[in-house]
């Protein structure tokens, strides 16, 4: 019973592919219910089919979340139709250039998604949290929330911001038994990793440093979303849990 979920409702952002849909198909079979957040009409319907498939209830919204007005439109939308138990802040961009040559716009379309998002959902779904008393709250971080990268200034400095956010909020809701914790993925085979993947001197510098010997895959994610989203992770509040085949113990 630690990791069931049946009962309870989880909204995944950026569900589409990657990591979020491996979270929201991994939450469906530990028994969750789905509302699944993505960009335009038709993004998520083949993983909508997949939750349904599992016996699972599921609706779809559909909202870009670089406008803070449209964001919060949508998240009430769905609260108007949903209790939703369980928030999975997953939608994210990259922008890849030297910092000094990133540009202003760049940098705002990498904050608007990666922090200022997650900060609205987070408030927005956590109050009838609060207010219920309990629910469960996961963004999800980076290992560039503790160190640097190279060429992604806007991406290092929003997932700091991730961290840091999650560990705000946990010491102010930990009472009202919401728990707002992160997962902090490593070198994981996404979209967003596309170019590194298919770069002939980062990938291997990258893959070798890996102690696990190989980059990680979008399931090897999801269980730990599944744990900070269940009963069993109840007594844990603003971690930040690193998945990233040991890449930060080298």
């Amino acid at each position: 019973m630690m990791f069931d979920l049946a009962g309870r409702t989880a909204l995944v952002t950026g569900a589409r592919g990657g990591i979020g849909r491996a979270t929201a198909l991994a939450l469906a079979d530990a028994g969750a219910d789905l509302v699944l957040w993505g960009r335009g009409p038709g993004a998520v319907d083949d993983v909508a089919a997949l939750v349904a498939e599992r016996g699972r209830a599921v609706s779809v919204v559909c909202a870009d979340l670089d406008d803070a007005e449209v964001v919060r439109e949508a998240a009430h939308r769905v609260l108007d139709r949903h209790t939703v138990d369980i928030l999975v802040n997953n939608a994210g961009t990259i922008r890849r250039a030297p910092a000094a040559e990133t540009t202003y716009a760049d940098w705002r379309a990498v904050l608007d998604v990666n922090l200022d998002a997650v900060f609205l959902l987070c408030q927005l779904f956590g109050a009838p949290m609060r207010a219920r008393g309990g629910g469960k709250i996961v963004n999800v971080a980076s290992l560039l929330s503790f160190q640097g990268g190279v060429r992604v200034p806007a991406y290092a400095a929003s997932k700091h911001g991730v961290a840091g956010l999650t560990k705000a909020l946990a010491n102010e809701w930990a009472g009202d038994a919401v728990n707002v914790n992160a997962i902090a993925p490593g070198y994981i085979g996404t979209a967003n990793t596309a170019a590194l993947r298919a770069d002939p001197r980062r990938e291997p510098e990258i893959s070798t440093r890996i102690p696990a010997g190989r980059w990680g895959e979008p399931e090897d994610v999801a269980g730990a979303v599944v744990f900070l989203a269940a009963p069993a992770s109840d007594y844990v509040h603003g971690h930040v849990l690193v998945v990233d085949g040991g890449w930060m113990a080298r």
